[in-house]
């Protein structure tokens, strides 16, 4: 069975959980405290990876388009034996700033009580005065094993025996 750890909260100047190397207060922090919405479709994908990584399910609930929140609640609980470890943007369409639609193609990288996994999702994004929203995607979700002399799944660049496979 995998370790998981409990999400937490980054400070500002930590590095942002979605990968983009920037700090969180410059990343996604704003998006999700909403001090600033996000730019484009990849900025709301990766803020919103950031709030599951985080477990902050009311950004999450707000920036899913209205018409698509299928019975979900600003409050309700996000599964809290699942660990976001790594997002990949791998491709997208549109979602630029005076787009109305973006797609954003991607793999998340998670560890749960079941050990590691990857969900691989096409999403698409829908901009309306201003604001992206979630709308849906087509995904796969696969688990795997690590091997003990590949790079981490955490996206740490170390070898996974050397870190997340220790002990």
């Amino acid at each position: 069975m995998a370790k998981v750890e409990l999400p937490k909260q980054p400070s500002p100047q930590q590095n942002c959980p979605c990968g983009s190397g920037q700090a969180y207060g410059l990343c996604c922090g704003p998006a999700i405290d909403g001090s600033r919405p996000a730019a484009t479709a990849e900025a709301l994908m990766r803020s919103r990876f950031s709030a599951f990584a985080t477990a902050q399910p009311g950004y999450l609930f707000h920036s899913a388009h209205p018409d698509f929140r299928n019975g979900l609640s600003p409050d309700q609980p996000l599964d809290a034996q699942t660990c976001w470890l790594q997002l990949q943007i791998l491709d997208t369409e549109a979602g630029k700033e005076t787009d109305r639609v973006g797609r954003v193609h991607f793999i998340a990288t998670y560890v749960d009580e079941n050990g590691y996994g990857r969900l691989q999702e096409n999403s698409r994004f829908e901009q309306i005065e201003g604001r992206w929203y979630y709308l849906d995607g087509d995904l796969s979700i696969k688990g795997f094993k690590p091997e003990r002399n590949a790079p981490c799944p955490c996206g740490s660049g170390n070898k996974f025996k050397r870190c997340c496979g220790r002990g």
